[in-house]
């Protein structure tokens, strides 16, 4: 509890043990034995005393939204229905209502604290993002290491990370290895391992080593900067039914104000009963009206979905996208970057007869060893081996078709099927989906490399999950070769694959699914390239990878998974529907009970115990219901 909850809370408790004192001693008849007549008077300044106690802000409050010209919220129904309860003292032939009024308003008071403290918890789970703020950047600087603010940090400057501390600003390393703690943007628990020329990214926890890290971004275009705006200006964009809501107290406030005016006057006026009977049916009649449930459980509910996500590492924007993602029915991917992982690796050697594979990759490396193009370094990286670049000469490249070099004497040519065919060299096909290189030394086939996009671990199961989840149609959209993209798909078990497209392409492709959604169906897009921009805004709702996507996918998405896990859609999926679930059972929990006891009240059935529950007690449900949506599954 921060301060002024726990202030809050002394003087609930303070007025609560002072109705109760003045309860029982009016209930033993204590009072009567020592005041005689005037009981009824003492037990009201008791009772007064005890509510001014617990409710004194919220008299203020309606009094100034009166003068403000705006009188109409629960703190005006409270205000006007406690007061009109400790008046009954006025009608000496009806029973004073003191102990009731005072009742109402400590309840109503122990909700409000309820209410600060949930709202205060799903904050929490927020503020845990927000945590990822570095305070400072350690900068070298004449052999010395000077803090100084992060913003004040320039691009391709050398900064130091000490265990322990956060990284400030995204780089990439230059010196040192050591392992991160990244729960705070991704939601994974398993340490990363990082050392010389591996990028790293602002808010993790550098747990174990020393690191010198080049900047490649200033810090407002950083990670960390580009995660606290996301989650800033969340609660900003609210979402449908958040919207109706806020509508709706508007008009219901005042129409129920009415309502018990005209409760409490017509029916005497026609001299259907005492006024004091009907004054006090409109008293509890805008106890019970008090929407207080709905118009705090649903906003707590959408804040506690966001929040929730944020632990899982994903981002929601705002309310409406979390409303939105729930109604998903077709989920569109970009393949490179978001099934797949983006980047080259070699997936199997293939040698001739009697030739070692470890003999076929190191002429590969060797001859690739000056080139920095992504099938190079892919080779290199699965070479284990050192490069000697003093065993290399005559490096050649045949643009379009390879390259050839000699390596200790050998001429080593390393390409496709069209460099063998024209230095007249053997070779032969490959079963295997991706691009194959051909090894030749001295004119001699050795064999063939397979180098493809490798499909993310979790991408399968990704799949299976959203169809799991009533998903009913998963589609790749790629630039990539038809038969890489259709081995990809079938592979993962997507229901449609376009292929060979152009960014252009890709948003006409959507907008042709856009048109056969029926009903609430909403179509998702993830990407995570600049080129998928158009499209994320064109999708009814837009997923962006946040670790390694670009900048403009981040900005145009609506939500961002910040560990590039396809997997995290269908969470995302869950902790949208889950919510509104939640909402939903909230707004139909709360106006039921709500028209049950005005319908009593205005029957003269229910008393302002009743009405108490209709109001507080509903409200405390609801609150409790709404915070089951921070709670997530990692």
């Amino acid at each position: 509890m921060n301060k002024k909850q726990k202030r809050m809370l002394r003087r609930i408790l303070i007025a609560i043990a002072l109705f109760f004192a003045t309860l029982i001693l009016e209930k033993t008849g204590l009072i009567a034995a020592v005041f005689g007549p005037a009981e009824v008077y003492v037990a009201f300044a008791l009772y007064f005393a005890a509510f001014l106690i617990a409710g004194y802000d919220v008299l203020i409050k309606a009094w100034s939204n009166i003068r403000r010209g705006d009188p109409f919220d629960e703190a005006f129904l409270m205000t006007v229905a406690t007061i009109g309860a400790f008046a009954t003292i006025l009608f000496p032939e009806t029973e004073p209502q003191s102990a009731e009024g005072c009742a109402v308003m400590l309840f109503y008071q122990v909700g409000e604290l309820f209410q600060s403290y949930a709202v205060g918890k799903s904050r929490k789970s927020i503020s845990e993002m927000m945590d990822i703020a570095p305070d400072y950047a350690n900068v070298e600087r004449d052999g010395k290491l000077e803090e100084v603010d992060p913003e004040e940090v320039a691009v391709g400057s050398i900064i130091v990370v000490k265990p322990g501390e956060r990284i400030p600003i995204d780089g990439i390393v230059v010196d040192g290895s050591s392992q991160l703690d990244t729960a705070a943007l991704t939601g994974e628990s398993i340490p990363r391992h990082v050392e010389a020329g591996a990028e790293v990214i602002s808010g993790c926890i550098n747990m174990t080593g020393r690191l010198r890290v080049q900047t490649t971004k200033p810090f407002g275009e950083s990670t960390v900067s580009r995660i606290l705006e996301l989650v800033e200006n969340a609660s900003e964009k609210k979402a449908k039914t958040e919207n109706f809501i806020t509508r709706f107290a508007r008009v219901y406030t005042p129409v129920v104000t009415l309502a018990a005016i005209v409760l409490a006057v017509v029916p005497p006026v026609l001299g259907m009963g005492p006024w004091t009977d009907w004054v006090l049916r409109g008293l509890t009649f805008l106890v019970v009206s008090c929407p207080c449930a709905l118009v705090i459980s649903v906003p707590l509910s959408f804040f506690g979905g966001i929040g929730g996500a944020s632990r899982l590492g994903i981002l929601v924007k705002g309310s409406n996208y979390l409303e939105l993602l729930s109604k998903v029915d077709t989920v569109v991917f970009d393949k490179t970057g978001t099934l797949t992982s983006g980047t080259f690796n070699v997936v199997a050697v293939h040698p001739e007869a009697g030739i070692d594979p470890d003999y076929v990759l190191s002429n590969a490396a060797y001859a690739e060893a000056f080139s920095d193009h992504p099938i190079a370094v892919s080779i290199k990286r699965a070479y284990s081996g050192e490069i000697d670049q003093r065993h290399i000469r005559d490096v050649r490249e045949e643009s379009g078709h390879g390259v050839s070099a000699v390596v200790d004497e050998h001429v080593v040519m390393v390409g496709n099927d069209k460099l063998m065919a024209e230095h007249g060299s053997s070779w032969h096909e490959c079963d295997l989906t991706g691009t194959v290189l051909h090894v030749a030394v001295d004119g001699v086939y050795a064999g063939h490399i397979v180098i493809a996009d490798v499909v993310k671990d979790d991408a399968a199961q990704t799949i299976r999950d959203l169809h799991a989840a009533g998903v009913k149609k998963c589609v790749m959209l790629t630039g990539d070769r038809r038969d890489v993209a259709e081995a990809v798909a079938k592979k993962l078990g997507l229901d449609e694959v376009h292929a060979q497209l152009l960014p252009e392409d890709k948003v006409s492709a959507v907008e042709r699914l856009l048109r056969l959604e029926r009903g609430d169906g909403k179509l998702a897009f993830v990407g995570d390239g600049i080129n998928d921009a158009p499209v994320l805004m064109r999708a009814d709702i837009g997923i962006a990878m946040g670790a390694m996507g670009s900048d403009a996918a981040i900005e145009a998405a609506d939500v961002v998974l910040m560990d590039d896990k396809p997997s995290n859609i269908a969470r995302a999926m869950r902790v949208a529907r889950k919510t509104m679930r939640i909402v939903w059972q909230n707004i139909v929990f709360a106006i039921g009970v709500k028209v049950l006891i005005l319908v009593l009240a205005a029957l003269g059935i229910a008393n302002m115990w009743l009405a108490v529950f209709g109001d507080v007690g509903v409200a405390i449900i609801a609150i409790l219901n709404a915070m089951r949506a921070m709670r997530v599954e990692r």
